[in-house]
Order: C-alpha cells, then sequence, then structure tokens
C-alpha cells in the first residue's frame, strides 16, 4: 500500500486548487505563481477541511504506483507556490568564476579555453555571488522543483567534481569522497 498516497496534502493559507475534470488537470495558485499539472483520470482527487485527498480504483500495481507519484507532484506544486525552491551550487576551483549576464544568462569560466554561457529558463531567478577567498556561489531560485532541479544538474554536469582535488561544480553543503594520488617510489 502507498503510504505517500495515502497522507493528504495540507494547502496552506493563499494557496488555492483547480481541478478540471474533461482535461485531469489541476492548477496550484499561491503567492509566488501558478503551476498546473496532468493527473491519470484514474486518481480522484478530492478537496476536504483545507486538505487534498488522493484516492485509487483498485489495488493493482499501476494504480498504486500512480496514486503516490501524484501526490507527491502535487505536494510539491504546492510547495513551491507557497514558499518556493532554491539550490546553492558552490564552483571550486583555481580561477573559476560565475557572472550573471542579463537576460538570465550565466557566464561561467571553469578552466577551459573559453567561457560558458548558460541560458537559464525565465521561470527561475538565478544569482552569483564572489567574496574575496571564497568560492563562488551561484543561486537558483524557483516555484517548479523538477525544473530547477534539471537546471541544477545540468550547471553540475557542464564541470563534475573529480575525486582527486575536488574541483568542480557542486552543491553547497556537499560532502566530496577524495581519492588518494599516487606517491613517488623511492629507490
Amino acid at each position: 500500500m502507498s503510504r505517500i498516497g495515502k497522507k493528504p496534502v495540507t494547502l496552506p493559507n493563499g494557496v488555492s486548487i483547480t481541478f478540471d475534470e474533461k482535461a485531469n488537470v489541476i492548477s496550484v495558485k499561491g503567492a509566488k505563481g501558478t503551476l498546473t499539472q496532468y493527473v491519470h483520470p484514474d486518481i480522484k482527487i478530492e478537496q476536504e477541511n483545507g486538505e487534498l485527498v488522493f484516492t485509487r480504483p483498485s489495488d493493482e500495481r499501476k494504480h498504486r504506483s500512480l496514486h503516490g507519484l501524484y501526490r507527491a507532484l502535487v505536494n510539491n506544486m504546492v510547495h513551491g507556490v507557497s514558499q518556493g525552491y532554491k539550490i546553492d551550487l558552490e564552483i571550486v576551483g583555481v580561477g573559476y568564476k560565475a557572472t550573471v549576464a542579463a537576460n538570465n544568462v550565466l557566464e561561467m569560466a571553469l578552466g577551459f579555453s573559453h567561457g560558458i554561457l548558460f541560458a537559464v529558463p525565465q521561470e527561475i531567478k538565478v544569482s552569483a555571488l564572489t567574496e574575496k577567498g571564497k568560492n563562488p556561489i551561484v543561486t537558483l531560485e524557483g516555484i517548479d522543483k523538477q525544473l530547477i532541479g534539471q537546471v541544477a544538474a545540468k550547471i553540475r554536469s557542464l564541470r563534475k567534481v573529480e575525486p582527486y582535488k575536488g574541483k568542480g561544480i557542486r552543491e553547497v553543503g556537499e560532502v566530496v569522497r577524495r581519492k588518494a594520488g599516487k606517491t613517488a617510489s623511492k629507490k
């Protein structure tokens, strides 16, 4: 039985839900914006006492998996429009830099022979902070958890963290397992 699907989604103040039964689309509107999501026709959504309750027609494997999936997606939407999501990326390496240009373009110097220009979607607010003596921090803020995670993963893939010196792009607070390098033999 899906434990996640059984939990109701509580709606904070200022968040409203509309459900179009013909198209099976749920819209969540809050202080930070509006998000929409298709919901499988087998999964039923009911609003009662400021909570959303998800029900499924049977205990088939397909229905069990969809039950938890759509509950989690709608919960992420409610959290996004009420509080938002934020991911901080740290750029570690000598000479590595990041700045934000006009039109939401992230300019990065990551040790290649050329700079990298990364166009961030308009739904995400990006900022770069560089303090003297510290690694540059790129902050991504938005309401769509899936989109912000995908953009963060794409930025991280531009320079993956290598295990010997720890250089690359990582999340703030992420622990990198380091390897010992070669040692010269003494003859």
